[in-house]
């Protein structure tokens, strides 16, 4: 297993470590209830040193990103950020992502943690146009603060205006005393706040002023089992449960990051199954009695067939019912449809929903 910059950190403020994506990793420090609340009502402040990074860049690298990722590359100004994916030949996703445009020929991908190695290798066979490509993984780190205090506890550390980064774009600049700092509004929670990307031997000095600044406003940190809840309010798709090699963004309701406007991997099969539709979509639904839906519990009909599966789930500590996601066939998949979720050997009464769960 490996270590983040911060584990002595984790250890010494009593987290519960676990193994996630080869590393270990803070999954909660008093519970995953209070920290969900203290993102939702205040801040809190994730490690998620584990995601990884590859530098795209030269002349070429707008074309290698346009050929690989599914959303439109070249829409993106310097400052601004994108949600993406990366179709692969067979009409799945290798991965989700983020693309930050940084300067005019260079741009930052952000991947997920258990698909690096994937991911690169992915991305490298493709890169027929010779762009540079460095991977910066295992160099950084990454924190997220989260949540509407955010801003507030955050402006003493920079001498930039917090407040005018808005969703999906980004500012260089000085942050706890380090100069340099990517500051990106394009947090996983629905709450509001920050990411930060500095250097591993950069990144103690930046938590230690993050939790001293965020003091006065209740600031925590939270580990990876409240991210997962807070995503899931929210309806963000996780790789490896919502999405993955065998599901398509069509499917995935992710059309939305996917443009025909370009040539990109896997273009035409897609287009054709948005334009015939899929036989299969991603929904959201909420428990209608009481009970909690995990991952690969059944879904079935009124009559006890299985339709399909629960991709995530959870007791929402939100809204205190049960919420989760997954596929069933596009004719279950209506706004209002019932269907029941098999919790051991009872089939619970449940009702396709529009996302988001929470609504601030």
């Amino acid at each position: 297993m490996k270590n983040t910059a911060l584990t002595h950190i984790h250890e010494a403020l009593g987290a519960k470590l676990v193994p996630f994506a080869g590393y270990n990793m803070p999954v909660s420090y008093e519970g995953v209830n209070a920290e969900h609340e203290t993102v939702r009502n205040g801040v809190g402040v994730f490690d998620v040193s584990h995601m990884g990074e590859f530098l795209i860049e030269g002349e070429n690298a707008l074309d290698l990103i346009q050929k690989v990722t599914s959303n439109d590359a070249s829409k993106l100004e310097i400052g601004d950020a994108q949600y993406s994916c990366m179709p692969n030949a067979d009409g799945g996703i290798v991965d989700d992502l983020i693309c930050y445009r940084i300067k005019e020929n260079s741009y930052l991908l952000v991947v997920n943690a258990s698909n690096i190695d994937k991911d690169w290798n992915w991305i490298s066979s493709h890169n027929s146009m010779n762009a540079e490509m460095r991977n910066l993984s295992e160099g950084y780190s990454l924190l997220a603060i989260q949540g509407p205090k955010a801003v507030e506890a955050m402006q003493s550390l920079t001498s930039i205006d917090l407040s005018e980064i808005k969703f999906y774009t980004f500012k260089i600049a000085d942050f706890a005393g380090i100069e340099h700092i990517i500051i990106s509004a394009t947090g996983y929670t629905g709450s509001g706040g920050f990411e930060i990307y500095c250097k591993n031997e950069e990144v103690e000095q930046v938590w230690n002023k993050v939790m001293e600044a965020g003091k006065e406003f209740g600031i925590k940190p939270i580990g990876l089992a409240a991210r997962d809840t807070l995503r899931l309010e929210m309806g963000y798709c996780l790789y490896g449960n919502d999405i993955d090699d065998t599901t398509s963004p069509i499917e995935a309701g992710l059309s939305w990051i996917t443009k025909f406007t370009k040539d990109f991997i896997n273009c035409e099969a897609l287009r054709k199954e948005k334009e015939h539709k899929p036989e299969r979509r991603l929904i959201a639904f909420e428990l209608n009695e009481r009970g909690i839906p995990r991952q690969g519990y059944d879904i079935v009909d009124g009559n006890g067939h299985k339709i399909g599966n629960v991709t995530s789930g959870t007791m929402s500590p939100s809204l205190k019912k049960g919420i989760g996601m997954g596929y069933v066939p596009t004719i279950m998949a209506k706004r209002g449809s019932q269907i029941f979720i098999q919790v051991r050997k009872k089939a619970i009464p449940a009702t396709v929903i529009k996302l988001p769960f929470y609504k601030n």
